[in-house]
């Protein structure tokens, strides 16, 4: 039984690859442009404007990423007549060498600069200044790039590095060797 939920996994990665590749291919035809080395995880959520977007080079995003290009909220205003020529667009740009967490959300006229890490679940609604780290609803500055560094280097996990080739070597060793220690609980603040 194992080895059938073992090919049924596989035909949905296969499948998925298809269809990730597909839809960016479409996206990139009708415009949206895409630098180079550029990973996808999984194929994101372009929004009815791809050609909108602007992706730099050697960017990561990860899964369930959406980039809004248009403000779909005009649909309720249009109808007074007031606002009844009420349309709001806007372009996203990702910058060069940017890190996308998990269900990131991109609204209107966004803007990641070089070098920036967006944090997982984020929604940005502003623009990102190069060497940052942003996150949250709405994302805000969270460090500098640098600082980001120096706490990723004083948190570093060691394993013989050779074993990144085999990642089921990894894998075990990890398994194996990480220490089972945790961050400690975080007090919270008291009220005044």
């Amino acid at each position: 039984m194992n080895f059938l939920y073992r090919i049924i996994l596989k035909i949905n990665t296969i499948w998925k690859s298809i269809y990730k590749n597909a839809y960016i291919e479409i996206c990139k035809a009708r415009g949206m442009k895409v630098g180079e080395g550029v990973i996808f995880i999984e194929a994101p959520a372009f929004g009815s404007e791809p050609y909108l977007i602007e992706i730099g080079d050697r960017t990561k995003i990860t899964a369930g990423c959406t980039f809004i290009n248009h403000d779909g909220a005009m649909y309720v205003i249009r109808s007074m007549e007031k606002y009844a020529d009420a349309r709001n667009f806007g372009r996203i740009k990702i910058g060069e060498n940017c890190f996308i967490g998990n269900n990131c959300t991109f609204l209107p006229g966004a803007k990641m600069g070089n070098n920036c890490i967006l944090g997982a679940g984020s929604v940005l609604s502003s623009s990102m200044p190069d060497n940052s780290v942003y996150a949250g609803v709405p994302a805000k500055f969270i460090c500098t790039i640098e600082e980001y560094g120096n706490k990723a280097l004083r948190n570093n996990v060691m394993y013989p590095r050779e074993l990144e080739k085999n990642r089921s070597q990894l894998d075990a060793y990890i398994k194996k060797n990480l220490p089972h220690t945790y961050k400690p609980v975080k007090q919270p603040t008291p009220l005044p």
